[in-house]
This record gives structure tokens, C-alpha cells and sequence, in this order.
């Protein structure tokens, strides 16, 4: 029996995004990893992990455009699609995640869930409550006009750092 973050794991592959494990000590490091200069981002809402100095989280509308990375926290990654819920923020996590080349979704082990139904029941209170999310899957594409083409309304490409708590550590179940 295959475990959700296998389930996740799989599904990005089959997306052809990347996913990074690292754990909150290894986070910065990692993220060098996947990121190109220049980066923005919006901070992240984990405990134990925040941007590193090198990343810019007050960016300008000159410094979204010039950047060639955003990050941005996702609430939660969905298994079956290898989808990511990015929350609206008062930081503007829109423009971050979209604008740049290069997309990175931050997102903790156990924040995912199996299917679109448990993320739906899970998001509801929230969404109902006046609060918006994008759930992303994959890098934008499009094919209205033959064939396809990425980055059209949004990143060429994805990637995703998947953080494991310290309790998880272990290979449990998230």
C-alpha cells in the first residue's frame, strides 16, 4: 500500500515537477537547490522555517519582474492530482507565485491529503469564511492555439519542497 506522500510524489512526476524532501535545518540549503536567481517570496507560515536573507519578500513590481524564482507557502497538496493549494495573502502571494519563471511551493508532509474531497471539506470553513485559494497543478499550459504551450497564464515551471517534521522523520504516515 502506497503512502499519500508516495501517492503526491508520483503524481508530480507524472506533472514532470520536481519534489525536494528536506527537513526545517536542511530548508535553506534545499531551496538554493531549485531556485534561480533572482528570487522573491512571501513568508512562510511554518514554524522553524522562514526565507533566507538572499530571498526578497518585500518585492517591488521592478523586482517581480526582474525575478526569475517566487516562493510561496501552499496550505495543501492534494495526492491524487499532485496539486497545491496556494492561499491568497495580504503579502501577495498571487503575484509571487505566478509572475517568475519558476514557481516554488513550500508545503509540509502533513498538510497533504489523499483527495480533492478531504481538501475541499478541509478548505470550506476557510472559503466560506470570505478567505481564496488557488489550487495549482502543475506548471501553466495552454493549447488554445495548437500546440502547447507553457507559461502562457502563469510559471513554466514548478517545483515543490516538501518539508518533513521532525516526528515524521521516521517514514510514518503523514
Amino acid at each position: 500500500m502506497t503512502t499519500t506522500v508516495e501517492r503526491f510524489e508520483t503524481a508530480l512526476e507524472d506533472l514532470e515537477v520536481p519534489v525536494s524532501r528536506t527537513t526545517p535545518a536542511t530548508f535553506d540549503e534545499t531551496l538554493k537547490g531549485v531556485a534561480r536567481d533572482p528570487v522573491v517570496g512571501t513568508p512562510l507560515p511554518f514554524e522553524g522555517v522562514s526565507l533566507p536573507a538572499w530571498v526578497d519578500d518585500e518585492p517591488t513590481p521592478g523586482a517581480l519582474e526582474a525575478a526569475q524564482t517566487g516562493v510561496t507557502a501552499a496550505s495543501l497538496g492534494v495526492a491524487d492530482y499532485g496539486s497545491v493549494v496556494l492561499p491568497s495573502t495580504p503579502g501577495g502571494s498571487e503575484p509571487v507565485s505566478l509572475f517568475p519563471e519558476r514557481h516554488v511551493a513550500v508545503l509540509r508532509e502533513r498538510d497533504l491529503v489523499a483527495d480533492m474531497p478531504t481538501a475541499i471539506e478541509r478548505l470550506g470553513p476557510e472559503l466560506r469564511d470570505g478567505g481564496s485559494a488557488v489550487i495549482a497543478t502543475g506548471p501553466s499550459a495552454t493549447a488554445d492555439m495548437g500546440a502547447l504551450v507553457k507559461g502562457a497564464h502563469g510559471p513554466k515551471e514548478v517545483r515543490v519542497v516538501l518539508i518533513t517534521d521532525a516526528e515524521d522523520a521516521d517514514g510514518g504516515e503523514p
